[in-house]
């Protein structure tokens, strides 16, 4: 077993010599100003005199108006970053919502141009046929009535002589003048 009072034995061995290179400590001599450090603590700063059940608030403004304990600071920066996360949210919601009615009035302005164009993914408009009453023809048959290209020019001559007066008769119709 070790005593620790005893020295150990090889350091027993070594002799102590002391350097004229090293200053042991002396005592500090105290000024004459100095004061004693009281025995009791002061108040804590923390707690609140009045209110010592609620929390203190410590954390005071720069003008000395306003006092905080940081839970509440922390709860009003987290409600202010909620507020901001709905007003963002609204905004791109609004934003949203007037491209959509933006891109609305565009496609309604297309198909008041083009009607059926962009109803479906057929994109080859074809006139639709209308019955003429026998009396409004007059007898010819115009050349955008005819049923098939095949039999309108196997009926026409390859040369034909153009009336261009008689042409815009049978494409818009007589005025009915002689």
């Amino acid at each position: 077993m070790y005593d620790s009072y005893r020295p150990h034995l090889l350091l027993a061995q070594v002799p102590l010599t002391v350097s004229p290179f090293i200053n042991l400590p002396t005592s500090v001599t105290l000024p004459y100003t100095y004061k004693s450090v009281s025995s009791t603590l002061p108040p804590s700063v923390t707690i609140d005199p009045s209110n010592p059940g609620g929390k203190a608030r410590y954390v005071v403004s720069s003008n000395g108006e306003h006092a905080a304990h940081p839970d509440e600071i922390l709860a009003a920066c987290q409600s202010l970053e909620q507020h901001l996360k709905k007003t963002r949210s609204d905004a791109e919601e609004a934003l949203k919502a007037w491209e959509e009615s933006i891109r609305q009035r565009d496609l309604a302005e297309k198909r008041r141009v083009a009607p059926g164009w962009l109803d479906s993914e057929e994109k080859l408009l074809r006139p639709s046929r209308t019955s003429i009453p026998p009396e409004s023809q007059g007898g010819a048959e115009s050349l955008l009535d005819s049923t098939s290209a095949d039999q309108g020019s196997s009926s026409m001559p390859a040369m034909a002589p153009r009336d261009e007066g008689a042409e815009l008769d049978r494409a818009f119709g007589g005025l009915g003048v002689k």
